[in-house]
């Protein structure tokens, strides 16, 4: 690998005409004789990755089907998150329903900083799983890992509304949280897996749209859910949720592991590399083509139902996560995905008991506080969806050898990370200070956490994808390992602190983390 000294003394029309990973001809120029006699030019999108000529390639699939897969993908990441964060403002309507009797003197409920080991083990378990979900779905197939996994929240989310001690809750929620991982990485990657580069931007605003709005949606909802039918309906409208996904992803999502590569050895490059492009009307002022082609017979329902493949070397998959480290992108994701998610589970852990104490006294409307994030959130998508595949296309465009580089996605980050920083801080600092109308500025920097969140996953999955395509499900194993860490650090710390320092400090420290990790950009 080239060194730093190397790539500084490059001139700037070396740098231009470099080809580093994830750098790829995505706009081609043609040049058309007019009716006049004029030579004009067009451009066209190029399709990467080039497809085979199998009706088995997911990048052939009709449309319906490739949207089928993201709606379902995205279903499971919002039971995940709305699973995990639900319980977070329910905590306050859970201390009288497990008490400690000690030997001598009367029962006395547990510790609010206790009841908060009930998210923040979860949260922590659905990252550290997928330490071996991910090589199982590399070696054996995504389908097969994603129908147990789904098996195993149904039954997990089950076992939490039976559970009948603090003790049996919390071990339950552990397994839970194992059951919910491959929400963060499988199903992201099984979206990247059907779309190609100019098209992932706005699939991947979609699913983290749903990956985000199911905490904000369980972090609102989760608090009048306990006060009017009690915690354990919580637990039960997950499994209902969890067995729906289960159905869908049965009957409606077909295996995405396919070995294009050899699809194109065998088929001795044809046509398949040549003007492949993407039938859309117009994007981004670029006028696409459609393509040509010839696939041969399409799946059937019945091989779409098919579960399994196998990939061998099991050992050498589970290794390849932790080689991703290697690469600096890996590391920029996965710690502006870790602080940003540690300070908004933070924040839906002890915004609702801050609610709740005087001079606020919420009662079941602690949950209200999610409102901040669900605004900031629809906020967030909007740029998200419209500008994630323009800055992409629009870049190569510009340049005459249409070369796409993902690094044309990063720009979009700053305001977000800007935003998410400063909200954290906007937070802490009024929840400090509380008097009656403070819950306006905690509800205001929650919903700037809530803008960050919807936009930064998105942009950062598109990056990893795009830079490290053929290994972009070992970038994510990582890159949930950080997050599940840091928000668990920072759960299982913070309500604590909170009672000893005060909201200021923790929350300033956790603004000053998110602002490093933004600055590695």
């Amino acid at each position: 690998m080239a060194g730093w000294g190397y790539a500084f003394r490059l001139s700037k029309q070396q740098v231009a005409e470099a080809e580093p990973p994830g750098t790829s001809r995505l706009i081609g120029h043609d040049l058309h004789r007019t009716a006049s006699g004029h030579n004009q030019q067009g451009d066209h999108i190029v399709l990467i990755p080039p497809p085979s000529q199998s009706g088995l390639d997911p990048l052939n699939w009709p449309t319906w089907r490739k949207y089928t897969v993201l709606l379902t993908m995205s279903l499971f990441s919002f039971v995940a998150s709305f699973g995990s964060a639900g319980v977070a403002p329910a905590l306050p309507a859970l201390i009288p329903e497990f008490l400690v009797f000690p030997p001598f003197g009367p029962p006395h409920p547990l510790p609010f900083s206790t009841l908060t080991h009930l998210v923040a083990v979860n949260v922590l378990l659905l990252g550290c799983s997928n330490i071996f979900w991910v090589p199982l779905a590399s070696t054996f197939g995504r389908r097969p890992i994603l129908l147990i996994s789904l098996l195993l929240s149904t039954f997990t989310s089950m076992w939490c509304g039976l559970a009948g001690t603090f003790n049996s809750l919390l071990a339950a929620r552990v397994v839970q949280g194992i059951g919910f991982g491959p929400a963060d990485t499988i199903a992201p990657d099984t979206v990247g897996e059907v779309f190609f580069v100019h098209e992932r931007g706005r699939a991947m605003a979609i699913y983290t749209v749903f990956l985000s709005g199911g905490s904000f949606i369980g972090g609102t909802a989760g608090a009048y859910i306990a006060g009017q039918l009690g915690y354990r309906y919580i637990f039960w409208i997950t499994t209902a949720m969890c067995a729906a996904v289960f159905l869908l992803d049965l009957f409606l999502v077909p295996e995405t592991l396919f070995d294009r590569q050899a699809a194109l050895v065998a088929e001795q490059h044809p046509s398949v590399m040549g003007d492949g492009s993407y039938s859309d009307e117009k994007r981004a002022g670029v006028e696409t083509v459609e393509r040509t082609i010839v696939l041969g017979d399409r799946m059937t329902f019945r091989q779409s139902l098919s579960i399994g493949v196998y990939r061998g070397n099991l050992v050498q998959h589970f290794l390849d996560p932790w080689r991703s480290l290697a690469f600096p992108g890996t590391w920029v994701v996965m710690l502006h995905y870790g602080g940003l998610l540690g300070g908004l589970i933070t924040i839906s852990t002890i915004g609702p008991q801050l609610l709740a104490m005087p001079p606020y006294l919420w009662g079941d409307n602690v949950g209200l506080l999610g409102l901040g994030a669900v605004v900031g959130g629809l906020l967030g998508f909007l740029p998200t969806y419209f500008t994630a595949d323009r800055l992409l296309t629009g870049r190569a465009k510009k340049e005459s050898h249409g070369f796409a580089e993902p690094e044309s996605r990063l720009p979009a980050l700053f305001p977000a990370l800007f935003l998410a920083t400063t909200g954290i801080w906007v937070f802490g600092f009024c929840a400090a200070n509380p008097s009656p109308h403070a819950w306006a500025g905690m509800v205001v920097g929650y919903g700037m956490v809530g803008f960050g969140i919807m936009q930064i996953p998105s942009i950062g999955f598109n990056y990893l994808i795009d830079s490290y395509h053929a290994i972009s499900a070992d970038c994510f194993v990582m890159t949930t390992i950080s997050r599940a860490v840091v928000s668990f650090a920072w759960t299982f710390f913070a309500a604590q602190w909170v009672e000893t320092a005060g909201a200021a400090l923790p929350f300033g420290i956790f603004g000053m983390i998110m602002g490093l990790f933004a600055l590695l950009t």
